[in-house]
């Protein structure tokens, strides 16, 4: 079957920009792509390159979609070479939504809030919080370590107050079931000294706390160190999730067979083809967090379904990061 294709770049602007130890991000771009078929059914995509963490460029996604004639097959689609990850996403995605033989419920799922870096989390955190989040992530390894500790443990200090009082007399707080749940992100950017002190601390705090719980530390080290996290992972109580380390399916393969046990954090819309994905956690039973890369909604929604499926362990989703941009 032959499908009408059209591409349309897009740009959206932070409301404020996002700092993480990559640097800066001001702007999202990406790209929308649509697939009509022969009764006239539109299959909606998203191409959202992210080229620091390992995908191919936004120039590189436009060429390919510029080359493409207004009318290709299934073959196209599912040949697209990994050297383009987010063009696999994008065009697969497109044509999942149009041979979906059901919608799928994303009732269930439940969000991750991105909190911003330094003091401005103290005060954000709340009112996410108040949203329904019950799950929030810091990014860590942006300033000095003793600076963020520091930090941090001010804003353990802030929920542990604001529940105490607050929910005080609920049983489902008083009893465990229900807990603010906190995931710290270093984007790699950790000295192996750096992630041991961290996760002392996280580890005391998870023993200490009943409200509170420290989830995992996310990428501490960069994707070369993966050993050293294997042994910061066997040391420490506090799990640990890979991110950066498994952008895509070949690096996910390798860091499974090298005996990656603990979490895997995917990011659907740079991972490259879904099909392939969907039959590598199928076969494997990993431990996934699928997490967004400021993809639009149409880019969500195709991640979020895959999510639905995937997820085994009822972790939340990290998809709560709309608040980030301007309307």
């Amino acid at each position: 079957m032959n499908y009408q294709f059209q591409f349309e770049p897009y740009q959206r602007s932070f409301k404020t920009p996002l700092k993480t130890a990559h640097g800066i991000w001001e702007t999202r771009s990406g790209i929308i792509l649509s697939l009509t078929d022969e009764q006239g059914r539109i299959g909606w995509g998203e191409i959202a390159p992210l080229s620091w963490f390992g995908s191919e460029t936004l120039e590189d996604a436009i060429a390919f979609c510029q080359q493409l004639s207004s009318v290709i097959s299934i073959e196209t689609i599912f040949t697209i070479p990994d050297s383009l990850p987010a063009c696999q996403f994008g065009f697969e995605s497109a044509f999942m939504e149009l041979n979906a033989n059901a919608d799928v419920d994303l009732s269930q799922l439940q969000y991750s809030g991105l909190l911003p870096t330094g003091e401005t989390a103290l005060t954000v955190w709340e009112p996410l919080f108040q949203q329904g989040y019950q799950t929030l992530k810091w990014k860590i390894g942006v300033d000095t370590i003793t600076e963020e500790i520091n930090l941090f443990k001010q804003l353990i200090d802030k929920i542990t107050k604001t529940l105490e009082t607050r929910f005080l007399e609920e049983t489902r707080f008083l009893s465990g079931t229900s807990k603010i749940r906190l995931r710290l992100d270093a984007n790699g950017g950790l000295t192996f000294e750096q992630a041991q002190r961290w996760l002392e601390t996280y580890d005391l705090i998870n023993a200490d706390h009943k409200l509170i719980e420290i989830e995992f530390l996310e990428q501490p080290l960069s994707i070369s160190q993966l050993e050293l996290m294997l042994e910061l992972s066997d040391r420490y109580s506090t799990p640990l999730a890979l991110d950066e380390s498994v952008a895509n399916f070949q690096q996910l393969n390798s860091c499974y067979q090298q005996g990656w046990s603990d979490i895997f954090v995917i990011k659907p819309a740079i991972f490259g083809s879904p099909k392939i994905l969907k039959n590598f956690c199928d076969t494997h039973h990993i431990d996934t967090v699928f997490s967004s890369v400021f993809e639009t909604n149409i880019g969500q929604q195709s991640a979020l379904k895959l999510a639905s499926e995937l997820l085994l362990y009822h972790r939340a989703v990290g998809f709560g990061i709309n608040h980030w941009f301007i309307a």
